[in-house]
């Protein structure tokens, strides 16, 4: 007689452990309300106790606040499933599922309620909408850059360097070889890929052009590579190619390439040496053709040495190189730059400014540190705040005008012969001609005297003196 109770506690037992399995907090009572099974999920969303809770009826635990809006008596009442949202003694909001459990007369013997948390369900599906709108903005990108022409390639070479490099340009470009772009930031290393692009036999094929600093590192490798249906929360039904993929038969441009995470470098080196992807999720490996342009203004081999990137990445890579010289070693390229830019803004904004000859010359001994990119910035800045047709140096920004580089210039006369000359002779003769190319790159008597460090009233009387105003 001992054996039955034994048998039945066991049973028991290992329903309630089948009951802990489940991921959802599980609540079930009988007909007349009463708790009969509490799962360890239930008092993990909840924080109520199961012991406190089994054997007591629904509608004393909420007139005693434990929790609001038991569905158990609708549920008997109406036989039907219902969904509300409960809160307990705690705060805790809970979104709690139940549904009738029936006999053989169809009566309602048990109610099951499956309970989930509010604040769980809102982080993920907040977490879901915010990958899912990255993944659609870089796909959006994808489909811009696939249809892009290449009418602001434009490349002003006039400085021996460019030509060179032009010309060797063309040589790579003829070749499915791998090109490894180097530079400082802003010499327009984007506008050479493409260039490479569009002198190569692949110029009718799309070309994708992909920032690895800008791509959040948890959505790298699914960009490159595409996913599956089904590869992670948020992840289309239908999956995704990857830029790999999209990039089959054409070009594709890392930009920023010392920016990739190791892991990833690992991954591209493969593809680079096989020209095989694999989708997240999947297990069927997919050739493709791609053409790759890696570019960076990092020094990888000293990234090699402090371990941020992979030495054998950086020789697959390094086949072809392109050093691009910064703007202040080419300076025969900075006035057409100028007029270039000039022109291209003036027709967007529909303007018809242009430069004072100080102007040009004062942006003509400027260093742009920041490159091609920095004199196209400042002029698209000067088109849209200026007003007038001239400019003058006055217009240019207070930075510009500030600048040491330009203090170097003014102790640079054009001639200086001593002859026969006193040494007093000799320093007004000097003292004239640096304040004549003072004002020739600075414009007016503040700005002179600004530059110059020196009152504005000692400026004015010096010009005077010397016949320059």
């Amino acid at each position: 007689m001992s054996k039955q109770p034994d048998k039945a506690h066991k049973i028991e037992d290992f329903f309630d452990s089948v009951l802990d399995i489940f991921y959802d907090g599980i609540y079930i009572t009988d007909a007349n309300g009463q708790t009969i099974k509490v799962n360890s999920m239930y008092e993990k969303l909840t924080g109520l106790k199961k012991e406190d809770l089994l054997g007591r009826l629904v509608t004393d635990l909420e007139n005693e606040g434990v929790y609001t809006s038991p569905l158990n008596p609708t549920i008997v009442k109406t036989g039907k499933p219902q969904t509300s949202v409960q809160v307990n003694k705690e705060g805790r909001r809970v979104v709690v599922n139940g549904y009738p459990v029936f006999d053989k007369e169809g009566k309602v013997v048990y109610v099951v309620t499956y309970v989930r948390d509010v604040t769980v369900l809102s982080q993920l599906k907040e977490q879901i909408a915010s990958q899912a709108d990255l993944i659609e903005k870089y796909h959006q990108e994808a489909r811009y850059l696939r249809k892009s022409n290449f009418q602001d390639s434009q490349t002003i070479v006039e400085s021996p360097k460019m030509k060179n490099l032009m010309q060797l340009l063309k040589r790579i470009a003829a070749t499915d070889t791998t090109v490894l772009l180097l530079g400082e930031t802003g010499v327009g290393k984007d506008v050479f890929a493409r260039k490479i692009h569009e002198y190569s036999s692949r110029k009718d094929q799309p070309f994708f052009k992909i920032n690895c600093a800008t791509i959040p590192e948890n959505l790298i490798e699914s960009e490159l590579f595409g996913y599956d249906p089904g590869a992670f929360s948020g992840a289309s039904a239908k999956g995704k190619p990857g830029y790999f993929e999209l990039a089959d038969k054409g070009t594709l441009f890392l930009d920023e390439m010392g920016e990739l995470p190791l892991p990833m470098q690992a991954k591209l080196l493969r593809v680079l040496q096989d020209q095989e992807v694999m989708r997240v999720g999947s297990t069927r490996i997919k050739r493709v053709d791609v053409r790759f342009i890696a570019a960076t203004n990092r020094n990888l081999e000293e990234a090699i040495k402090d371990g941020s990137f992979r030495s054998d990445l950086y020789y697959r890579l390094r086949v072809a190189v392109l050093d691009i010289p910064p703007l202040r070693e080419r300076k025969e390229e900075i006035i057409p730059l100028i007029n270039y830019f000039l022109d291209k803004f003036n027709i967007k904004y529909k303007k018809h400014i242009h430069f004072s000859p100080s102007v040009k010359n004062y942006l003509l001994h400027y260093k742009w540190t920041g490159n091609v990119r920095e004199v196209e910035n400042l002029i698209q800045g000067l088109v849209v705040t200026q007003e007038k047709d001239i400019l003058d140096v006055t217009d240019l920004p207070s930075y510009f005008i500030a600048d040491d580089n330009h203090k170097d210039q003014l102790f640079q006369p054009e001639s200086f012969n001593m002859g026969d000359r006193t040494l007093s002779e000799m320093m007004d003769s000097f003292e004239r001609e640096l304040l004549k190319r003072a004002l020739e790159l600075h414009g007016t008597i503040s700005n002179v005297a600004q530059v110059l460090g020196m009152d504005r009233s000692t400026i004015f009387r010096k010009l005077k003196k010397h016949a320059l105003i």
